[in-house]
């Protein structure tokens, strides 16, 4: 559109790309007013514990003591959604609101209320004065609710508190709901986010056939908390390019006068609809898919819409003092708590409220009804439409003929033919998400089930090797932060999945991650919430095989992040092998509300135990394995523990070692799959009591602890364990280079000769009887370096070693 056309300005009649006059007079009119209805709501969230209709004069005392909110976003939200609301009645739409601006939950709250949702949900929040008083007095109050739109608001699946992922999470609702319109409001400031700017690449992926559609209404209203925001403030030309270079097409609604915004978003609003139904009508007729360029609403009003332009001649409307608090002082400024109670008095409580706080009832008929509500919608409380996996038996897939420590297999690659069945048999419901690394991941079976998906344009060769469809079920994007919150809207809305990344690079969706174990555990506490799928994440390229990428790829702490979290909502599981994967997988892909971690390298691996001792072991959480201990019937001198797959290979051949070189020490050989049964079972459902802590580390005996990650952790989680002072933890310890695998566990102590010297230096058995070995140990380690750095090799002794002692399979595990 030629900039001459519209202007950067937010003032002045509406000035749109879409003309048209859809709406009557009357029609304006109860727009208007359930507009002002919502408005008198926000504000009353932000200022009233009482007086709720101002029924009486404002005095200080019905105002909050605390004043707590956002106000910026709140009208163009409100906007957006009451018509919205016109054309799901008009059209029988299934429409969800995604709010993307942090703190703008008044205006999805009071649309949630003015429908009568809140009321259904939240009894004693009823459609009165009595029910309006305590639904304002919640708002930013103690024992309350948050300012944004937190797992308690009906409807709401994205909190917005952490920005970015407003566009993400909405792509992640419609994949697979091919009838579902997610509606999402981006705020200014979150689009200068570096998640966001990723997420505007989802048209490439989406089926106009099998999925829903995402119309995202970007709010230009000029400013963040007190800074202009980039968006606003370049021309039009330059944002029309942007958005068409991003393949969308933009129209633009702007200005303050409601009269004209009323008629220019109606005609707006009802063009991109009619947009989306044409695109999706012509690829499901034809049965052939193709990528529209679908519609964006680029929606420019002034920051704090309809506030007071000046306060004692300083600008509110329209500036950054409208972001949060628009007037900060009415408690002590007695002029200024009258310019509130004029302002609120303005929308005409007394005209869309009958006496008894009831929205009056040609307002309350503009509203949908039932589920067609935004804020009534299931996809909002996405648990009530999960259904469980049809999931093949696993044990199916074991690796058979184990000879353990012995045996050499492909782990990830062999669970891949798993997960291809598992995207085989549901085909509408579980996506792999993953950032351009499935292949990598040695997760190229799944293909044979559902190739990547691909909407953009790609060359004949790149079907070939790419396997690139437009009915996929592989999302493949360079963007953790896109793969993420495009799983985690699909998995909120009542489907399931699972993402796979390089373990160095998860880091880059700590934080995300972190809110979503933070909503999950919320909505624990929110008893009409239906649980949801859990988030699985799977990891693999791990610290230990990365020594062709070096130290900038050695990075296993996402693990610490994990942790942190609430124990009712994050597991974390490191399968030693083939088939303990297997078991680990599966018990994931059946769980919910929770974040999953499972932790296992891609290359070949020595395996260690058959399908039924991986179950066994597997369903204990860790475990002595007796073929590799020799102190049956014995006190134990030393603990060999590990926790990780090439950990445990290295923990064994320290055993190998410690058998052969010092037979009369009695090495006791434990393994930990699930990570949380260390602690105490007092802080953790996984954890287990000291009385079992202690029959199998022992309370007194020194313990080795060859560990995946930072040895700290381990630390942590085992605090105030009896004998708690004799564990010895070696894990990563920030030590790499372009080393071979054997250097980078000498760097860090996780080689099986560190792992020997430990146990020699820590058995008080042996005295110092032993110093000859540990002598020898050293000089065998020091060789073995060597030998590495001067071919590039780790020795042959070293790479290809395999457990050679005798094993009684009857023993188990």
């Amino acid at each position: 559109m030629p900039s001459d056309e519209l202007s950067i300005s937010a003032y002045g009649a509406a000035r749109s790309t879409i003309k048209g006059e859809p709406l009557d007079a009357e029609e304006i009119r109860k727009t208007d007013a359930y507009f002002r209805a919502s408005l008198y709501l926000c504000l009353g969230m932000l200022y009233l514990r009482d007086n709720v209709l101002l029924h009486e004069p404002l005095k200080k005392e019905h105002l909050k003591a605390r004043l707590l909110g956002h106000w910026g976003s709140d009208a163009g939200q409100s906007f957006t959604w009451i018509h919205m609301n016109r054309l799901i009645k008009k059209y029988d739409l299934d429409v969800l609101f995604i709010s993307g601006p942090g703190h703008g939950a008044p205006g999805i709250l009071s649309q949630s209320y003015l429908e009568g949702v809140y009321s259904e949900v939240y009894p004693d929040k009823s459609e009165d004065v009595v029910g309006m008083q305590k639904f304002f007095k919640q708002f930013s109050f103690p024992g309350g609710i948050g300012s944004h739109a937190t797992p308690e608001t009906p409807g709401s699946l994205h909190e917005g508190g952490e920005l970015g992922y407003s566009i993400s999470h909405a792509f992640g609702t419609v994949f697979d709901h091919p009838n579902l319109i997610t509606l999402t409001m981006v705020g200014d400031g979150e689009a200068e986010t570096g998640p966001l700017a990723t997420s505007w690449h989802g048209t490439k992926f989406l089926n106009p056939i099998t999925d829903g559609a995402v119309l995202p209404v970007l709010h230009l209203n000029g400013y963040k908390i007190n800074n202009p925001t980039l968006l606003a403030r370049i021309s039009h030309d330059e944002l029309s390019a942007l958005f068409y270079g991003y393949g969308w097409t933009p129209y633009f609604v702007e200005g303050s006068d409601r009269e004209s915004m009323h008629q220019a978003m109606a005609a707006t609003l009802e063009h991109c609809v009619l947009e989306i139904r044409k695109f999706q009508q012509q690829a499901r007729e034809s049965g052939k898919p193709f990528r529209p360029r679908w519609p964006l609403i680029v929606l420019r009003t002034p920051k704090g819409w309809t506030a007071p332009r000046e306060v004692d001649g300083k600008l509110l409307e329209g500036f950054w003092r409208a972001h949060q608090i628009p007037i900060t002082d009415v408690l002590t400024n007695a002029a200024h708590l009258k310019v509130l109670e004029d302002w609120m008095k303005s929308y005409g409580p007394d005209q869309v409220f009958g006496k008894d706080g009831k929205l009056i009832p040609e307002l309350k008929a503009l509203a949908p009804t039932g589920n067609a509500r935004m804020s009534a919608n299931p996809v909002g409380n996405g648990g009530l439409l999960r259904r469980p996996l049809d999931l093949p038996d696993f044990r199916k897939y074991a690796l058979d003929d184990i000879e353990p420590g012995v045996s050499v297999r492909g782990s990830m690659i062999n669970m891949s033919k798993f997960l291809r069945d598992v995207v085989g048999r549901n085909l509408t419901n579980f996506r792999v998400f993953g950032p351009d690394e499935t292949e990598s991941n040695k997760l190229s079976e799944i293909y044979k089930a559902g190739k990547k998906v691909w909407l953009a344009d790609y060359f004949e060769e790149d079907n070939d090797g790419g396997n690139l469809a437009m009915q996929g079920r592989v999302m493949e994007m360079l963007s953790e932060h896109t793969c993420e919150g495009w799983l985690e809207g699909y998995v909120l809305s009542g489907r399931h999945g699972l993402l796979n990344s390089y373990e160095p690079f998860i880091h880059i969706i700590d934080s995300m991650v972190n809110q979503h174990c933070k909503w999950i555990e919320k909505c624990l506490e929110v008893e009409w919430r239906a649980k949801v799928a859990s988030l699985n994440i799977l990891l693999t390229a791990t610290v230990w095989r990365q020594d062709h990428n070096g130290f900038t790829h050695q990075d296993p702490g996402f693990l610490d992040v994990v942790a942190n979290k609430s124990p009712e909502v994050v597991r974390i599981y490191l399968p030693p092998d083939g088939n303990t994967l297997l078991s680990v997988t599966d018990h994931c892909l059946r769980s919910a509300n929770y974040v999953n971690v499972i932790v296992a390298d891609k290359q070949d691996h020595i395996q260690f135990l058959d399908m039924d001792e991986a179950i066994a072991h597997c369903t204990k959480g860790l475990g002595i394995w007796n073929w590799a201990s020799n102190d049956q019937g014995h006190e134990p001198d030393v603990v060999m523990a590990c926790c990780g797959d090439v950990p445990t290979h290295e923990a064994l051949a320290a055993t190998a070692l410690l058998r052969e070189h010092v037979p009369q020490l009695r090495v006791r050989f434990v393994n930990v799959v699930d990570l949380f049964r260390l602690i105490s079972k007092i802080h953790h459902p996984h954890g287990m009591s000291d009385r079992m802590w202690k029959s199998i580390f022992t309370d007194d005996k020194p313990i080795i602890f060859n560990f995946h990650s930072y040895p700290w952790l381990i630390h942590r989680l085992t605090y105030k364990r009896p004998g708690q002072q004799n564990i010895r933890v070696r894990g990563y310890r920030e030590k790499g280079n372009i080393d071979t695998p054997f250097e980078l566990a000498v760097r860090n102590n996780t080689d099986r000769y560190s792992l020997a010297i430990d146990a020699i230096d820590h058995a008080q058995s042996l005295g110092n009887t032993a110093a000859g070995v540990r002598e020898k140990l050293l000089n065998m380690q020091l060789i073995a370096k060597q030998k590495a750095f001067d071919d590039g090799l780790d020795p042959d002794y070293i790479r290809n070693w395999t457990w050679q002692w005798p094993k009684k399979k009857s023993e188990g595990v």
